[in-house]
């Protein structure tokens, strides 16, 4: 659906989604005035015109994709936010009536325009609709803007009950039967996404602890200059690590000039019935005051060995002398916009800097150290574990899209792997800080040490070299994290802010080691 259609069509559709867009999690842009849309593209995967009057005859529900730009002027230009506004994927349903079951997702009903008079709803709820993008995915080709990809040798089930989960934040995902996943991202941006360029990577080299992409679909289209791609967002410490990776083999896209207008929208993978993530068995763990050193060494375990085939299946860089200044001064700035927000947070500032100007002597004193492309989100939720306790070493590693309010440019950036390693650690004092067992608790304490130290000690393992070793680059990337979480929290959940705070006065301590 081109040019004035499509124009028309998102015109009439803008009074219903500036109030529906606002409410929903994964929308970005919280908090601050949504004054309209513009269009990146329209695609009807089912038609949508709502009756054939001759034939007597419905031909809905009807199935519209779109790709549209919320404006947001106080907000377009700010770091992770492209100038031309935030880009969005909705996928809506088009009846003329919804059944009960239905109604709850209803959007709204269009005044006029193409649809009007129709019920627009979110379609991932209409099992109907999802099986159409379960179709598509079958079978490579285009339609319209859209691409849709599919490794050649896998098993796409067909047929089966569709759902969607409930429980994500900033994306959504519908689970086909007990064998597949499809995860759509929502806010979206040019570039291949990490969750599908890595996990790819990865199976395509053999490594069996990330679930293997068996299709995709992305958007191709001319993207307006100024509108996306590194340069709208600040200078991050590995441009040209970025750049080497874009005609590499592990890359679905077919070069620099295809990445910089293509967005990845979608990725199928096998759905892991019967494992449970990572956070929930440590929190049984802590309840029934019990052990979990032997799950923790394994999952260091695991994840050097995905750091290694990251390694060797994409290319790697070094950060040393200047990159390193650099990385603490932004380590620095973010510390300080933590404290202009947080009160809590200032008495410790000085302490904390300590952490970021070692790591600036070290990169001055000629320091080097190993980067490459890294999870970039890592804690006990991302990981899962099979229920029948079967093999300790099958942990499995999931959504590789690094932290999704961060710009792309900086989530496919080079980083050293301790970036993961001190994200993990941070989970550690989180399970051992839930309700019911605080910074107080000894025994939980004791919990989350252990587990620190067995899975450093797994890693090293795995890979001979044991984080614990580069203390300076380990506590410095901690800090930095402590310090997000300490700033979310405030933001988001007030009563959790005690939990990285207790990291925060650690950390601060020059007798930390």
């Amino acid at each position: 659906m081109a040019g004035a259609n499509g124009v028309a069509l998102l015109r009439s559709l803008t009074p219903v989604l500036l109030a529906w867009l606002p409410r929903q999690r994964w929308f970005a842009g919280k908090g601050r005035p949504l004054t309209g849309f513009s269009l990146v593209s329209a695609t009807e995967l089912l038609p949508c015109r709502p009756v054939d009057a001759r034939a007597g005859r419905t031909r809905l529900p009807g199935l519209l994709h779109l790709l549209v730009r919320a404006q947001q002027p106080d907000r377009a230009g700010c770091a992770g936010h492209p100038r031309g506004g935030d880009c969005y994927q909705l996928l809506l349903g088009v009846r003329e009536a919804l059944p009960p079951r239905l109604a709850p997702c209803l959007i709204g009903r269009p005044e006029s325009g193409p649809l009007v008079g129709t019920a627009v709803y979110e379609a991932l709820h209409d099992p109907r609709l999802t099986a159409v993008l379960l179709e598509r995915l079958r079978v490579a080709g285009r339609l319209g803007p859209l691409r849709f990809c599919r490794e050649p040798d896998a098993d796409i089930p067909t047929g089966l009950p569709a759902r969607p989960l409930a429980s994500e934040q900033s994306n959504s995902s519908v689970v086909y039967g007990t064998s597949a996943i499809l995860k759509l991202f929502r806010r979206v941006e040019a570039g291949i996404n990490p969750d599908l360029e890595l996990t790819l990577a990865l199976a395509r080299n053999g490594y069996a602890q990330v679930p293997a992409p068996t299709a995709w679909f992305e958007a191709v289209a001319p993207v307006p200059p100024g509108r996306e791609g590194p340069a709208d967002h600040e200078d991050h410490e590995d441009q040209e690590g970025r750049d080497s990776q874009d005609s590499h083999e592990g890359v679905p896209a077919a070069g620099a000039a295809e990445q910089g207008r293509t967005l990845t929208l979608g990725v199928l993978q096998p759905f892991l019935g019967g494992t449970t993530d990572g956070w929930q068995l440590a929190q049984r763990a802590l309840t029934e005051r019990r052990d979990f050193t032997t799950a923790a060494r394994a999952l260091g375990r695991t994840t050097a060995r995905v750091h290694t085939g990251l390694a060797e299946a994409l290319p790697t860089s070094t950060l040393g002398g200047e990159r390193l200044e650099r990385v603490a001064r932004q380590m620095a700035s973010r510390l300080d916009a933590a404290c202009a927000a947080v009160p809590d947070l200032r008495p410790y500032r000085a302490g904390l800097l300590r952490s970021f100007r070692a790591l600036a002597e070290l990169g001055r004193a000629g320091g080097v150290r190993a980067a490459q492309r890294v999870h970039g989100d890592l804690h006990l939720g991302q990981v899962l574990a099979a229920d029948d306790g079967g093999d300790e070493e099958r942990w499995t590693l999931i959504d590789f899209e690094g932290e999704p309010a961060r710009p792309l440019a900086e989530r496919r950036a080079h980083q050293p792997v301790v970036r993961d390693i001190a994200g993990m650690l941070r989970s550690f004092d989180y399970a051992a800080c839930r309700p019911g067992h605080g910074p107080t608790d000894a025994w939980a304490r004791h919990w989350a040490a252990a587990n620190r130290a067995a899975y450093c000690a797994g890693y090293a393992a795995a890979c001979g070299a044991d984080p614990r070793d580069d203390g300076v680059l380990l506590r410095a990337y901690e800090t930095d994290k402590a310090v997000y979480e300490v700033l979310y929290e405030a933001r988001n959940r007030p009563a959790w802010l005690g939990v990285p705070m207790s990291a925060i006065r650690r950390l601060a301590a020059p007798d930390d080691g």
